[in-house]
């Protein structure tokens, strides 16, 4: 295909999505699918996935099929698509019986051009939908979220397993796999189990710029949180905790905190989440704490932080739940506190599964790569892409050992006698009491254990309770020992800490452990783009137009214009109807449903000053 024939896809860009230009490697994506070939897509959170089979679906004959594994991430795609005037629908059980006949209807007239449903509802024979869809001339089939097909990974969904009999099923239909998530063992994966062998793939990296990383120990419980949260009054944001009842004490402190903070797990009615979510969608500066439960398939794009309360899973399932934040392309922060005790409940979580010994294998290793990118001491950016098979020369400068490097000395010494004392008390015990020992705590259990007559007594009273938990984090972290869950959180010695209890192999280890000093406060963040005291009133009276229309039409704010659509609004105030068109995110159908509304707003205030135009930013949200 010449690059003249993506001439339709370019003036449907322009059109309908309101963008001049394609971004990255979204046109080389959609050249292939208009060709009819398949395709292997990782793109970052915000990175324009969706476009790259919208486009191709709109083009080719035919309704695009797009799996998508929740309801929310389809209702809101299809509300989103609706308002840009493209004839979208979903089938989920969230629909009445005669709003799905409906939908079929629309479906035998050929009159969608995009239907997103769940895998269950494609592949259960009893809906008859696989069979209809069978008689319908089909676009493409998008398979969003693939990284769910894979059985090791962190949002693994059995029902996705069934998708590789749509290669036989629409053997002449080019098929999509997506997801901004998957190392290359997911991705051989997914290629392997979707039955996607010759795709094209496209790899376009993992980076996220605005995005701040920080991670900290454990201070008292809360406290960290509060601390971290004071500064970001009126930000949207998601708190992730380990257990439902950490997310209703953490909603409620923060509630009573002054903060619009509200709880979501798997535990509340469906009516409850349901709330939740909408609050958090249409809502300015909405807290959701949450499990696990909570995120995927959120499209809101001014999250401007995702903080973990505990750790997670694994290093895919951080950088998936971080990745919610920031997706305007805005200054966002991904903060964590964690301690070695989220080590030993991940641990025996994930030995007390019913996983079978492989699957529980790999779901160690991925848990001991987290615990050691959490206590790195380089560039937290640079390993966390190095994970992902990307290469990162220099550092970020937007992370926390960039912004506040941590200083290192020979802990040796210090390793050498809390694996030792662990030695000496038969590797039964977890850090707490090995701590007692070291600091010559005169505690019942020691005393009961006969602990005050070993070698390792007392030897450890140099450093504070706190600092030997760093040490105790740190052994684990760099692969000296390991929790035995079975054991209750005992610590046991690996082959890798023989060499340094002989005294062959030197350890560094964060200067925080050696010396309480205090940290150096971070440098501040980079502002998201200000409005001016001038353009203030113009941009207020926008974003209550921008409410009200939201509010009739029942979708999130950011459906009818994202904010950088208002900003530009502000910036270049179009008086007429062909200026409002050349603002990137309005295409023909938001013209015409909003743009007298909004032309009427920004007349009503005149320009402060004389200051001369400047011409339209082009460039797709991030």
């Amino acid at each position: 295909m010449i690059d003249g024939e993506l001439a339709p896809a370019r003036e449907l860009l322009r059109s309908v999505f309101g963008y001049s230009s394609f971004r990255g490697a979204q046109e080389e994506i959609i050249r292939a699918l208009l060709q009819g070939g398949d395709a292997l897509v990782l793109m970052p959170t915000g990175g324009g996935k969706s476009l790259c089979y919208q486009v191709p679906s709109m083009l080719r004959p035919g309704v695009g099929l797009v799996v998508s594994p929740l309801i929310a991430l389809m209702e809101d795609q299809v509300a989103a698509l609706r308002e840009h005037g493209v004839a979208a629908a979903f089938l989920n059980s969230s629909l009445s019986h005669e709003e799905q006949r409906q939908v079929l209807g629309s479906l035998r007239r050929q009159e969608l051009d995009l239907l997103y449903l769940a895998p269950e509802r494609l592949l259960r024979e009893e809906t008859g939908t696989l069979a209809l869809l069978k008689e319908m001339e089909i676009a493409l089939i998008a398979i969003d979220e693939a990284h769910c097909v894979s059985q090791w990974g962190h949002d693994f969904r059995p029902e996705y397993l069934g998708l590789d009999r749509l290669k036989d099923d629409f053997p002449d239909t080019p098929r999509v796999a997506l997801t901004a998530t998957a190392d290359e063992a997911t991705r051989k994966e997914i290629v392997a189990r979707l039955k996607l062998d010759g795709a094209k793939r496209f790899i376009s990296g993992f980076d996220r710029p605005n995005i701040r990383y920080t991670v900290r120990m454990k201070g008292g419980p809360g406290a960290d949180l509060m601390a971290f949260l004071g500064q970001r009054e009126g930000q949207a944001g998601i708190v992730y905790c380990l257990s439902r009842r950490k997310v209703e004490a953490t909603a409620q402190k923060l509630a009573q905190a002054g903060f619009d903070a509200h709880p979501y797990h798997a535990g509340l009615s469906a009516a409850e989440r349901r709330r939740c979510q909408t609050r958090f969608q249409r809502g300015d500066g909405v807290i959701v704490v949450a499990t696990i439960a909570f995120g995927m398939g959120i499209d809101k794009p001014d999250v401007r932080f995702v903080a973990h309360c505990d750790l997670p899973k694994s290093v895919e399932a951080y950088y998936q739940e971080t990745g919610r934040a920031g997706r305007d392309g805005e200054p966002a922060e991904a903060w964590m506190s964690y301690g070695l005790q989220d080590v030993v409940r991940l641990r025996r979580m994930v030995d007390e599964s019913d996983a079978d010994e492989e699957h529980k294998r790999i779901q160690r290793a991925r848990l001991n790569a987290l615990v050691a990118w959490c206590e790195i001491t380089r560039c937290r950016r640079a390993a966390l892409l190095a994970y992902f098979g990307e290469d990162r020369e220099d550092a970020c400068g937007n992370c926390d050992i960039c912004l506040d490097p941590p200083e290192t000395f020979d802990g040796t010494v210090a390793a050498q006698k809390f694996l030792s004392c662990a030695v000496r008390t038969g590797q039964r015990f977890g850090a707490a009491h090995l701590i007692d020992v070291l600091r010559g705590k005169d505690t019942d259990k020691v005393r009961r254990h006969g602990h005050r007559n070993l070698s390792t007594w007392d030897i450890g009273g140099d450093l504070s309770a706190r600092q030997w938990q760093a040490v105790a984090r740190q052994v684990v972290a760099l692969g000296f020992a390991r929790v035995d869950a079975e054991r209750h959180g005992a610590l046991a010695l690996t082959p890798e800490a023989r060499p340094l209890l002989r005294g062959e192999q030197a350890v560094q280890l964060r200067e925080e452990v050696r010396a309480a000093k205090p940290r150096r406060e971070p440098k501040p963040r980079p502002a998201l783009r200000e409005i001016s005291a001038g353009d203030e009133p113009l941009w207020e009276a926008l974003r209550q137009r921008r409410a009200a229309l939201a509010d009739a039409a029942k979708v999130p704010p950011y459906v009818i214009f994202h904010d950088s659509t208002l900003r530009e609004f502000v910036r270049l105030r179009p008086a007429s109807a062909a200026a409002m068109l050349e603002v990137h995110g309005v295409g023909q159908a938001k013209l015409e449903r909003y743009g007298a509304e909004f032309l009427a707003v920004i007349a009503a205030f005149p320009a402060p000053g004389n200051s001369p135009p400047i011409a339209p930013s082009r460039l797709l949200p991030s």
